[in-house]
């Protein structure tokens, strides 16, 4: 048996439901790796015979195996910073007073207009480091801050060349619909027609986006306004997911997954009828703790009626510079559980398995079985309910991407 590296003495989390553990657990078990690809994991006990003297093998100290972390959405392409208003909101200005004086969305967007590509580079390279460290292989980057064509392409020209550049995969979204400019404030339907006909043939042509996101919000464009926008997209062969029933519910949950959304994400108010259009499409549920945290809000996410109608739920870190800024998908493991009350397991799975199936990459990795790409972590833990109940301990002690072994 010839293969490329072999690890043992190792716990694994295959977190694959052909394994009827919990997690997908095999106890000390192997895991052999050639050409990229898992060829075998199971028990040692029953791992194949293999040419010692010409394979590394790997010996993990009896700590466990994931599949590498997943960040299904976040928006880390992005320059300037707003803890300036996180100081003012916390001496009592309003949201509304610091709009006026040219905060909020507007004060990123004129940062990422005038930063260059250079700059948004290296400031994404340092987020996807600190990602990295925490033993995330694959990302989600959204754009949203450009809000004209030129910083829109500006922006996943950077997330394209960042997943080119570094060992983390990037998946790209454009999310032009992201709220409205000024000049359009009276005129959406105008900028909407900008998104459709000017932004996204520019992206396509480009071959820069993966999917297209709308936000769906009172605040932001309807649902109407939304479909355009999606169904433009999926004619174009692009993904589609959605911002949704964040603030409200408008139903957009269930227009997008009548056109067959891969993940509509938030969804704090998501109702029954909405849960079962996404049960019966597929599509996912991404819930974002850092946001609900963050905001302060206490609509929790309908998270019994998800789990009646078995809809995958994915947990990610929303990563941005208003709502979210925290840069941390552990930390999303330990929010998921105590913020929303999902089990330790309902946890990795939304930053694994489950969020594969949000970025439509299920087939590739998610879950350590044979066939798979290689990218898993080894944990200093007992368990792997510890990625969830402790945080910051540095627990994560090796990656391997695609095959290939990352020393942190």
């Amino acid at each position: 048996m010839s293969w490329d590296h072999v690890w043992i003495d190792v716990n694994v989390a295959t977190m694959s439901p052909s394994v009827s553990a919990p997690y997908g657990a095999i106890t000390d078990a192997a895991i052999a790796v050639k050409e990229g690809k898992i060829v075998w994991v199971g028990p040692r006990s029953e791992l194949p015979e293999f040419d010692v003297l010409s394979t590394p093998v790997y010996r993990g100290k009896g700590g466990w195996i994931t599949p590498g972390l997943i960040d299904a959405h976040t928006h880390l392409v992005f320059a300037g910073s707003r803890a300036n208003e996180f100081e003012l909101r916390l001496q009592g200005a309003s949201y509304e007073e610091i709009a006026r004086s040219g905060g909020g969305i507007i004060s990123t967007v004129k940062a990422c207009r005038e930063a260059s590509e250079a700059e948004l580079f290296e400031l994404g390279r340092k987020r996807l480091n600190a990602l990295a460290k925490e033993g995330v292989t694959t990302v989600e980057i959204k754009s949203g801050y450009g809000l004209d064509t030129a910083t829109e392409l500006k922006l996943l020209r950077v997330a394209r060349e960042l997943g080119k550049h570094h060992h983390v995969d990037v998946k790209t979204t454009f999310l032009g619909a992201h709220a409205i400019p000024p000049k359009y404030k009276d005129d959406v339907e105008g900028y909407v027609d900008l998104v459709i006909n000017e932004m996204l043939p520019a992206v396509i042509e480009a071959g820069l986006a993966d999917a297209v996101d709308v936000f769906c919000e009172n605040i932001a464009f309807s649902v109407e306004q939304t479909e355009r926008v999606l169904s433009a997209a999926k004619k174009a062969g692009l993904d589609i997911k959605l911002h949704a029933e964040q603030l409200s519910n408008l139903g957009g949950s269930a227009m997008a997954a009548k056109l067959g959304a891969k993940s509509v994400d938030h969804i704090e108010y998501l109702d029954e009828d909405g849960i079962i259009a996404l049960s019966k499409s597929g599509t996912c549920a991404t819930l974002l703790p850092g946001a609900f945290y963050f905001l302060r809000e206490t609509q929790m996410p309908p998270i019994e009626l998800l789990r009646k109608h078995k809809v995958p739920m994915v947990l990610a870190s929303d990563y941005n510079p208003g709502s979210s800024p925290l840069c941390s998908s552990l930390l999303m493991l330990n929010m998921g559980c105590t913020l929303f009350r999902l089990t330790p397991e309902e946890a990795l799975a939304g930053m694994t398995r489950n969020a594969a199936k949000a970025l439509g990459i299920e087939d590739k990795v998610g879950v350590l079985e044979i066939g798979m790409q290689a990218d898993f972590c080894l944990w200093d833990i007992t368990t792997p309910a510890e990625l969830s109940y402790t945080y910051g301990a540095g627990a994560c002690l090796e990656v391997v991407k695609a095959g290939h072994l990352i020393h942190q």
